[in-house]
């Protein structure tokens, strides 16, 4: 989908909501996201979803639990019905759009951009994401979902079965054959620790599972989670891991660790066997990150390379008994 084709479905979607005037382009990666005005309400943002991604019961089962949260005092959009008093617009192409409200705040950080801030801000700042992780999960843990819930899956097979959730990683046509046998390693390694630890009673359940920090805003003292067209089944340490892959070449990485797991342990306490396995996690998102690319990006885009080259390099540690949180 071109910009200007969205622009004009979304100019469509938007008279659905009884929006005024023109929506403004943010961004389109998995979906386009358009800044809308509606009356009495202010801001908000309209997604135009993308086309054979999520089905129309996974996009109201997760504009479902964004709805729950927010009754439940969290700081996440909340769904906003279209006129006719649906959650869900179908578009002239068969796309579907959804609106939530404007959550007010500026992004922590963004991809490849060093984070701001000393060891101790960044140690603040992950303590605070941690705290609202164990927010999200606990509060999940006591909602009574419907029986049309239904939500990808980021378990042991989401993640390394046949078939992942976000394609077969070590296939990517940009790793040579040396890379591909470590990728491959991996794989197979993740798959046997993943199933021990899940007959050891693994904590799973709903997750984010996208807590990158273009989807963490922060306002003054406040931090709210958006973003969650990737949310599903798997293991709660998987967004512990997503919020640590992007801070593998932070010079403070320890001190991110170390904040976003105490801040998490605060109201929901970390064993000595989740500690132990939250690199393999984070691991798992850089192996998973580079499935994505593969149908989504251009073969000439030089993001192909940086996505593998980290995968790589976190593998080789993790599978070397190494540190992965030593910054290096």
């Amino acid at each position: 989908m071109t910009p200007e084709e969205a622009r004009a479905l979304a100019d469509e979607a938007a008279t659905a909501w009884g929006a005024e005037g023109t929506p403004e382009l943010l961004k389109m990666r998995e979906n386009a996201i358009f800044r809308i005005t509606l009356p009495e309400v202010g801001p908000a943002a309209l997604r135009l979803h993308r086309s054979g991604y999520q089905t129309e019961d996974a996009i109201r089962s997760e504009l479902w639990w964004m709805g729950a949260l927010v009754d439940h005092h969290l700081a996440v959009p909340r769904p906003l019905h279209t006129i006719d008093g649906a959650l869900v617009a179908h578009l002239s192409d068969g796309r579907m759009a959804s609106v939530l409200t404007w959550v007010e705040g500026e992004a922590v950080g963004e991809a490849g951009v060093p984070l701001p801030g000393d060891a101790a801000a960044q140690m603040r700042l992950h303590a605070s994401i941690g705290h609202i992780l164990a927010e999200l999960h606990t509060t999940t843990d006591r909602l009574h979902l419907p029986p049309s819930f239904q939500r990808p899956r980021w378990d042991t097979d989401g993640l390394v079965g046949a078939a992942p959730f976000w394609g077969r990683f070590w296939e990517h046509p940009q790793a040579n054959e040396a890379e591909r046998r470590v990728l491959h390693e991996a794989r197979h390694e993740a798959a046997a620790r993943l199933a021990d630890y899940a007959a050891q009673g693994a904590d799973q359940g709903l997750i984010h599972a996208d807590v990158l920090r273009e989807n963490v805003l922060h306002s003054a003292h406040h931090i709210a989670l958006i973003d969650f067209d990737d949310c599903g089944w798997g293991f709660r340490l998987y967004d512990l891991g997503t919020a640590l892959s992007q801070n593998l070449s932070e010079p403070h990485l320890p001190q991110i660790v170390l904040g976003l797991t105490e801040g998490y342990s605060t109201t929901r306490p970390l064993s000595e066997a989740d500690r132990a396995m939250l690199p393999l996690f984070t691991l798992l998102r850089c192996l998973a990150s580079v499935g994505w690319t593969i149908p989504r990006l251009a073969p000439d885009d030089p993001a192909h390379r940086a996505y593998l080259d980290r995968a790589l390099r976190a593998a080789e540690i993790v599978l070397s008994g190494g540190d992965l949180f030593q910054p290096g």
